[in-house]
């Protein structure tokens, strides 16, 4: 059967016509936002964990912290990475110079970082207390983290003039 001049054309027109190819463009600012997405909320800023009844001593303290194994006395409780050891009235009444409690929560989280360790030097850990504990307490506390291998005792304050956290060593 003989082809009219107008499908002929309609033929070569089909023919010509390429299939669409993939757009780029906005595969591309999907990938841009979220690039700057990622890089705005990744800083290398240490975040210390807080407690809204903690009020850290004040110091002109220049050093940044670094994430560290953290030890937090509220005015109730003993808390390690933010899991209840004991409370603070136990620790008080007990005449013991160590507490318990604290070394094997220690060296049960020393078990899971596996991070390696100079044995002479010790494992990090940064103490938040609140500036209202007696000086017993933070004393028994500091005598635990040793008893446990973490010999790199630092204490959390914050700055003076801002409220920025520092670590003073």
């Amino acid at each position: 059967m003989k082809m009219s001049r107008r499908a002929k054309r309609m033929e070569r027109h089909h023919r010509r016509r390429r299939q669409p190819g993939l757009n780029l463009v906005s595969l591309m600012d999907i990938f841009t936002i979220l690039v700057f997405f990622l890089l705005v909320n990744s800083s290398s800023a240490v975040q210390l964990p807080g407690a809204r009844d903690l009020k850290l001593p004040l110091s002109s303290a220049e050093k940044k912290p670094r994430e560290t194994l953290t030890v937090m006395v509220t005015g109730k409780d003993l808390l390690v990475q933010g899991r209840r050891v004991a409370g603070v009235s136990e620790i008080l009444s007990d005449p013991q110079p160590v507490i318990g409690a604290l070394v094997e929560e220690l060296k049960f989280q020393s078990g899971k970082r596996l991070a390696a360790v100079d044995e002479s030097e010790g494992r990090h850990v940064t103490i938040l207390g609140d500036k209202s504990i007696p000086y017993k307490l933070l004393k028994k506390i500091m005598a635990s983290c040793t008893e446990a291998n973490y010999r790199n005792i630092a204490l959390a304050v914050s700055q003076k003039g801002a409220e920025k956290v520092a670590m003073r060593q």
